[in-house]
């Protein structure tokens, strides 16, 4: 039977990330994806954009759980990114209730990245994260949200391997299975992640793009997910999600600075997967 994922986070009308990129990228990977948005953002709140507008669902989360549970509708897999400051016990609700025998999740604490926390979010908002993060089967934190989850300073400048392996040794601790730390360099050259099952840790690396771009976490955090429910492993996965990213930078005009143009590259994602 073909495997139904959730994913909850938010949608940003425009701006090329969260669930418009979520549902096509997915999809794109043969995987049946449902979508539950967490808010409804006009724009994404990278600076840039001005007076967006911002509402927040929680009020519907524990109606829509209903509904599903009344339907007999259930998921192999969660994946989770941008959600709201007072969701996160909502969303365990609906993870553990929601859930088909041996259901994945996925987590990516999207809050933060360059050393601070998104807009809008408040201090503590990383303590109530790692709640949500806890019980991940894989988590995806980029080197800010992974300082922020474990309280420490974030070294944006690091060069050093052993940094790394610490600080993913650390996340295990939080309880997540595997962990895949994004933004990870051992010189200036070359960007890559971490990816670690808690017996063993492996590095994959790509040249470093000519540009920083909006909603390249999203970009690969969906690749990884509907790779992952696609069979391949944890590794394999994040090397076809790196090398997504990559193609889409490529593929983006330098006046396009409000995302990264995916839907370019879902071809030769496709091709990846086979």
């Amino acid at each position: 039977m073909d495997k139904k994922l959730l994913t909850i986070q938010d949608i940003s009308c425009f701006g090329q990330c969260s669930l418009t990129v979520a549902l096509p990228v997915i999809s794109a990977c043969g995987i049946e994806t449902v979508i539950l948005p967490s808010a409804v953002l006009s724009t994404h709140t990278a600076p840039g954009f001005k007076n967006y507008t911002f509402r927040d669902l929680t009020g519907d989360l524990p109606a829509i759980e209903k509904s599903w549970l009344e339907n007999g509708i259930g998921f192999d897999a969660f994946y989770t990114g941008y959600v709201c400051e007072n969701q996160i016990e909502p969303i365990l609700d609906i993870m553990r209730s929601c859930a088909k025998p041996g259901a994945l999740r996925i987590v990516d604490p999207a809050m933060a990245d360059n050393g601070r926390l998104y807009a809008g979010f408040k201090p503590d908002f990383p303590r109530r994260m790692a709640k949500l993060c806890s019980g991940a089967d894989y988590l995806l934190p980029n080197l800010t949200e992974a300082a922020l989850l474990l309280g420490e300073e974030c070294r944006l400048d690091s060069r050093d391997p052993e940094y790394y392996k610490d600080l993913v040794k650390k996340l295990h601790t939080l309880g997540a299975k595997n962990v895949i730390l994004t933004g990870v360099a051992f010189d200036d050259g070359h960007l890559g992640c971490a990816v670690s099952d808690g017996r063993s840790i492996e590095f994959d690396f790509n040249r470093k793009c000519r540009r920083c771009s909006h909603g390249t976490g999203d970009l690969f955090a969906s690749v990884f997910a509907g790779a992952l429910l696609r069979g391949k492993s944890a590794m394999r996965a994040a090397e076809i999600a790196a090398d997504t990213v990559c193609l889409a930078i490529d593929a983006t005009p330098e006046e396009h600075w409000y995302g990264v143009c995916f839907e370019k590259v879902i071809p030769e994602l496709v091709e990846m997967l086979k």
